[in-house]
């Protein structure tokens, strides 16, 4: 049985309102890929959403998951002055393969 494929993603709460609470970590993709798994949580991808993009399973919550950016204007409102929080076991790889810097 195969390894289910992971990636360093970017996850964005949106179901306080446009700018919501904001993390990069590695989510694993089911096999048809039209869902994501991250932190015990799974998130639908939906293609119809008003400025979100993944439903949570558990509780229809609104999010924002998409890659990385290089530059690191992830967020949808840059100039929100919340904070992006990196998790602690990617934050090495991420800083050096996303962001490309040593």
């Amino acid at each position: 049985m195969s390894k289910p494929r992971s990636r360093i993603m970017y996850i964005e709460d949106k179901s306080e309102g446009l700018v919501g609470p904001a993390r990069i970590g590695r989510v694993t993709f089911s096999k048809s890929g039209r869902s994501v798994n991250y932190r015990g949580r799974s998130f639908l991808k939906v293609g119809n959403g008003y400025k979100y993009n993944h439903i949570a399973h558990d509780n229809g919550d609104h999010f924002w998951i998409s890659g990385p950016r290089k530059d690191g204007q992830d967020r949808l409102y840059p100039e929100s002055s919340r904070p992006v929080e990196i998790d602690d076991d990617i934050a090495e790889e991420y800083w050096r393969d996303i962001r490309g810097e040593s």
